[in-house]
């Protein structure tokens, strides 16, 4: 039997996200070629996005077949015995005899073949119990697992496949049933939003979009998104001509809080890969000049590439350090932090970093991101605005940096801005919805349906 394609596609991204330490998103637009059906794409989308979701969960499974850790198994005879085994879990449109086969068949493609009577052997007994259905195999599992006295943390960690440690922090800041609806979310495919950058054609441009043959319909928050399924709409026309930006709502959100509307001097500190930048510069309009910055040659280019295509041209991209004081002379009106961190927020869109991330990395991210906000401040008018954002939901790199930066800067404040994102809604008064009592902008995957992203709006005066 031959290999399929997603199947290859697949076990080939989860490789090199295991050796490389890169991000199966990135690596599955690289690897899916023009042209590739549109089921033979999302198929191996699923399989694996759906394999690095579900990982400690599958090793759980797979220990009780292979009687030995998963880690004693050379990496591609893991890949193959996962995908296998999440083909039998989880799609049932998978004929049982294809899942284990090209598994088999994947394990002598990667020249260990002496593995390959295990792998059937394994996967055999996998399809035998294939038949417990998930949320009763999940009761069985998490049964077994408090009748032994494993720790709640350890037990919601081994289901919902996170890691324990997160677990446990976020029981502690979400409390029990938020903390269930965030795993469940993390497990669940993230929506793929667009931002529509001429607000006024969005209808059209949906419409063309459906002729293409995407599912598409309105932004659950904003005017200017679409939300689309059925493909990928970077390979689209409308994305090729510069009509919209793929990009999740609450990032766009982030940009709207920027409030660049008039605003003649703009600061994107951190702007790759280009998507607020570009909200920015049609907000602030022709007489407005931003300045795009990033550390890393490689995104600069990539943001570059994201000015030509949407033909904005009133935005200077430089090579910027924002962990160092910043190069200017004057005082911009709005700055944007939107700081490099842990992703917490993004576990459903990106489900590797769940497997890379350690305790001692907040603390890192959070005097990188400190420093950063702090030179932002500096680069500010007095009478200007500066936003700091993540896509994290953890507390150090969120208030505990805003709180650190704001005990050196005298007159700055937090201030919420309802008012600068209500006119980008569908319904003005879903503002408050994003805003708590202390100011802070937060977007909750299972309650938003959006990344988890966090912004302060800071002021001076």
């Amino acid at each position: 039997m031959a290999i399929s394609s997603a199947r290859r596609v697949a076990f080939d991204v989860l490789r090199r996200v295991a050796a490389e330490d890169a991000y199966a998103a990135d690596l599955l637009y690289a690897e899916i070629e023009p042209g590739t059906k549109k089921t033979d794409a999302s198929l191996a989308t699923e399989l694996t996005l759906g394999v690095l979701r579900q990982q400690r969960l599958l090793d759980f499974l797979l220990e009780r077949y292979l009687e030995r850790r998963c880690d004693q198994l050379d990496l591609e005879v893991l890949l193959a015995l996962r995908l296998g085994l999440y083909q039998l879990r989880y799609l049932d449109r998978v004929p049982q005899h294809a899942a284990i086969h090209e598994s088999v068949d994947l394990v002598k493609r990667a020249r260990k073949s002496s593995a390959a009577g295990m792998v059937n052997a394994v996967l055999r007994r996998a399809a035998a119990q294939a038949r417990i259905g998930g949320k009763e195999l999940e009761k069985l599992i998490f049964q077994s697992l408090a009748s032994a006295g494993t720790a709640v943390e350890e037990r919601l960690g081994i289901l919902h496949s996170h890691p324990t440690w997160l677990v446990a922090r976020w029981l502690g800041s979400f409390g029990a049933k938020r903390t269930a609806e965030l795993l469940e979310a993390d497990n669940r495919p993230a929506p793929l939003s667009c931002a529509v950058l001429e607000e006024e054609a969005s209808e059209n441009i949906a419409e063309s979009l459906r002729e293409s043959g995407f599912e598409v319909t309105p932004g659950q928050w904003l005017r200017g998104a679409l939300r689309i399924s059925g493909g990928n709409p970077a390979a689209s026309e409308a994305f090729r001509a510069g009509q919209i930006n793929v990009q999740d709502e609450a990032s766009q959100m982030v940009a709207h809080l920027v409030d660049a509307q008039g605003s003649r001097t703009i600061l994107d500190a951190c702007a790759a890969p280009g998507g607020k930048t570009i909200i920015l510069a049609r907000a602030a309009g022709p007489r407005g000049r931003l300045i795009a910055g990033d550390v890393h040659e490689h995104r600069l280019r990539v943001i570059q590439h994201q000015l030509m295509r949407t033909g904005t041209t009133n935005v200077h991209s430089v090579a910027l350090d924002a962990r160092r004081p910043l190069p200017f002379s004057r005082g911009f009106d709005r700055v944007l932090i939107d700081a490099p961190c842990s992703g917490t927020g993004t576990l459903a869109r990106n489900p590797e970093i769940r497997w890379r991330l350690q305790p001692e990395d907040l603390n890192e991210a959070h005097r990188s991101q400190l420093t950063m906000l702090r030179n932002a401040l500096a680069a500010a008018d007095k009478s200007g605005r500066v936003v700091y954002s993540t896509c994290s939901l953890e507390p150090e790199e969120n208030e505990k940096v805003v709180g650190a930066a704001l005990v050196g800067a005298p007159g700055w404040r937090v201030t919420a801005t309802q008012a600068a994102l209500a006119p980008h809604l569908r319904e003005a008064a879903a503002a408050e919805k994003f805003f708590a009592d202390d100011g802070f902008f937060r977007t909750f995957p299972p309650e938003h349906g959006t990344d988890g992203f966090f912004a302060a709006v800071l002021a001076s005066g």
